[in-house]
């Protein structure tokens, strides 16, 4: 690694740690020419599959376009940071664990609204309403009443 001060290629690694819930490793360097330390991370390059979208077309896999849409529908929302970050990095777990070539924006779709039930519930019918085109009010009722009533979900309240 080049030095970022002098540009001396030998640098020494003096203290490396684990980093963003392990998914990147820290490491501390020392340049052996000016005996300046800096800061490096490292992480795996992977490979995201493409999107297969509802036309048949397919597009290159765009973090943006994923952070964007949880973005728009938890605009305004009480949601910290941290949960939203936590949220997209399960989405591209899942992504990526498919071990798969290509992946349907649908699947996409179904894994944001996972995420938006459990940040948010007003982020989540915002989100419905726009991925799966409601018409009617009537599309929004039983979004609402799902929420409610959820038929058969695990995490139920336990009364019994």
């Amino acid at each position: 690694m080049r030095c970022p001060f002098c540009h001396a290629q030998d640098t020494r690694v003096v203290d490396s740690r684990l980093a963003s819930e392990g998914d990147q490793v820290r490491r501390r360097r020392e340049c052996a020419e000016c005996g300046e330390r800096f800061t490096t991370y490292e992480s795996a390059e992977l490979v995201m599959p493409r999107v297969v979208k509802r036309d048949g077309t397919r597009v290159l896999f765009d973090d943006m376009r994923l952070r964007t849409g949880l973005m728009r529908a938890l605009e305004k929302r009480p949601v910290a940071t941290p949960d939203v970050e936590a949220a997209l990095a399960r989405i591209r777990q899942r992504i990526q664990a498919l071990g798969e070539g290509e992946v349907a924006a649908s699947q996409i779709g179904e894994w944001v609204m996972e995420e938006l039930r459990e940040l948010d519930q007003v982020a989540y019918v915002r989100f419905a309403s726009v991925y799966r085109s409601f018409q009617d009010v009537s599309a929004f009722r039983e979004v609402i009443e799902g929420l409610e009533h959820p038929a058969g979900m695990s995490g139920d309240s336990g009364a019994s």
